[in-house]
């Protein structure tokens, strides 16, 4: 192994490491949406998981496509600038429907309550909230549910930036072996980067007293994602 190849070996680590921590659009969108779709932490980490192949394979095709047919690698970046932009897009689009979705249905799901009288003259007050048990019910049953399949469409979508021009097209110069294995790196670090965030964060929200939000955790699920696109679009995270 070439004294080159394994400095690109650490830098591919390196920058899969940061870029998907100074990138919340890697690991918030999962967070929220397990929260407020009550997803256990394994089906959290598994929607994540695929999300991250998703994420990291697209842009590997891209790389491998443009290395073989010869392509100039600020072809390839403008690409990826493209798809940049629409997967940020995305993500606004689908968080501020999201929001709207869920303002609505907290607004539906407010609490109230009935006045019941008994024969003895007495009276008590029930207060409950009607769509929330129906709700969860449909949830349960509704095992095609679409969310995990928009995350991945716009995880698919979302480049990895740093990929080709910093690491697959030098590496291509060394051998295909190295080629590989810095790529397999970078995509490594990148989706155990993501799991661990979401691991760690998903763990200590879900210890957190939020009884009292509970009904609009649909809403600030869709706020956040919406926020996550506007700053990637708009802050360049």
């Amino acid at each position: 192994m070439s004294y080159e190849l394994i400095i690109l070996l650490g830098t591919a680590a390196s920058i899969g490491f940061f870029h998907t921590l100074f990138g919340p659009d890697h690991y918030l969108p999962f967070i929220v949406m397990g929260k407020a779709r009550r997803w256990p932490l394994f089906k959290t980490l598994w929607i994540t998981f695929l999300c991250g192949i998703g994420h990291v394979g697209s842009s590997v095709l891209l790389g491998f496509v443009g290395i073989a047919l010869g392509f100039a690698v600020t072809k390839l970046i403008d690409i990826e600038s493209f798809r940049g932009n629409l997967a940020a897009w995305a993500l606004i689009a689908f968080g501020l429907v999201y929001f709207v979705w869920g303002m609505r249905r907290a607004w539906k799901n407010k609490p109230h309550k009935h006045v019941h009288a008994h024969a003895d003259g007495q009276f008590h007050v029930h207060t409950h909230q009607h769509i929330e048990e129906h709700a969860h019910v449909h949830e349960k049953e509704n095992s095609g549910n679409i969310t995990p399949w928009v995350l991945f469409t716009i995880f698919v979508l979302g480049p990895c930036e740093p990929l080709i021009p910093i690491l697959m097209y030098p590496a291509a110069k060394e051998n295909l072996s190295g080629l590989l294995l810095v790529t397999l790196t970078f995509g490594a670090v990148t989706i155990l980067t993501m799991m661990s965030i979401v691991w760690a964060s998903s763990w200590g929200l879900n210890r957190l007293p939020m009884k009292t939000m509970e009904r609009y955790t649909h809403a600030l699920a869709g706020g956040s994602i919406c926020l996550c696109g506007l700053a990637i679009q708009f802050l360049g995270l």
